[in-house]
């Protein structure tokens, strides 16, 4: 595989996570319902959000972000992991309803555990589909999203609607 060398990654995420009341994007998004349209949340409540990854790894992957700022899992109330859990299991009938063949489910905690955003966890929701990995992953080490970012948004607004 091949790797993308950019160390400025480190240094950015160091110099935000200093301020991260006033640059967690997270944040920003859990406080300002009356933007969700414009940044693709289709569902919130006292304890979470629903909302469309901005680098999906396939059409339909979407996160749920607790509305608390919380850098660590373990730091989450038992309120919190339980509905949390429980939310979850609608976002795969979501999925599943959009056509997925499978989900992959997780946590990226830290920045060293692959975490974007490290300051503000979140759990993806990845649905994946027969043959999602085609030549172009397999020798180019490249995905393809072959599909329209505000389109996709609105079929899972629509059938997330069945659930929540």
């Amino acid at each position: 595989m091949d790797r993308l060398y950019a160390p400025w990654r480190r240094e950015y995420h160091i110099k935000n996570n200093k301020k991260i009341n006033e640059k967690c994007v997270f944040c920003a998004i859990a406080a300002s319902a009356e933007n969700d349209e414009d940044n693709q949340v289709f569902y919130r409540d006292k304890i979470c959000f629903f909302v469309m990854n901005r680098f999906p790894y396939n059409p339909g992957h979407f996160m749920i972000i607790p509305n608390r700022h919380i850098g660590k899992y373990e730091d989450l109330n038992e309120k919190e992991v339980t509905h949390i859990a429980k939310i979850a299991k609608i976002g795969c009938k979501i999925l599943k309803d959009f056509g997925a063949d499978g989900i992959n489910m997780g946590w990226n905690l830290g920045f060293d555990g692959g975490a974007g955003i490290p300051g503000h966890i979140h759990l993806h929701m990845v649905p994946r589909f027969k043959r999602d990995t085609n030549m172009m992953t397999t020798l180019f080490d490249t995905r393809v999203y072959s599909a329209d970012f505000d389109k996709v948004f609105e079929e899972i607004k629509k059938i997330s609607k069945n659930y929540l």
